[in-house]
């Protein structure tokens, strides 16, 4: 990576506000926010959401091969960031308890709930081939664009 995560990280959130400016189409907004992010990261898979509905995620917007459509409440990385309402970090997703294999390619995960006026009504997305891809760094960049979508996607 020829920039630091801190100055590539800025450059995307930039790029995210930009793209949802007088934009409130929520699944829009997610469409763009994860094509943003997968052609803006490194070493990725599969980027995009799940949507909270009926106590299960629901695939939305993304960029990748195929992926679930639905994710029982809880269940697999994605259901347990949401659970937990705080970003997850899985450096070996075989390593994690209940991973649900969408693609067997990957092998890192980081997962950022969508929490708006206290309710969870999604989850970012992120996977990796490369074990221990994503860090800290990744978490407060991706949770900051997640940020953005909420603030702009008010119909959701």
């Amino acid at each position: 990576m020829t920039q630091t995560k801190t100055a590539l990280y800025r450059d995307l959130l930039l790029q995210a506000q930009g793209l949802v400016t007088g934009i409130d189409d929520p699944i829009a907004n997610a469409a763009n926010i994860a094509a943003l992010i997968w052609y803006g990261l490194p070493d990725l898979n599969w980027a995009g959401f799940y949507f909270a509905k009926d106590r299960e995620l629901v695939l939305g917007p993304f960029q990748g091969k195929p992926a679930c459509v639905r994710i029982a409440d809880g269940k697999g990385v994605c259901g347990a960031a949401a659970a937990a309402r705080q970003t997850l970090i899985v450096p070996d997703v075989h390593a994690f308890e209940g991973h649900i294999a969408c693609d067997s390619a990957s092998n890192a995960e980081i997962v950022v709930p969508l929490i708006r006026n206290g309710a969870v009504i999604g989850v970012l997305d992120l996977d990796s081939p490369l074990r221990a891809r994503f860090d800290e760094a990744d978490a407060a960049g991706l949770e900051a664009i997640a940020a953005v979508w909420i603030a702009a996607s008010k119909a959701f």
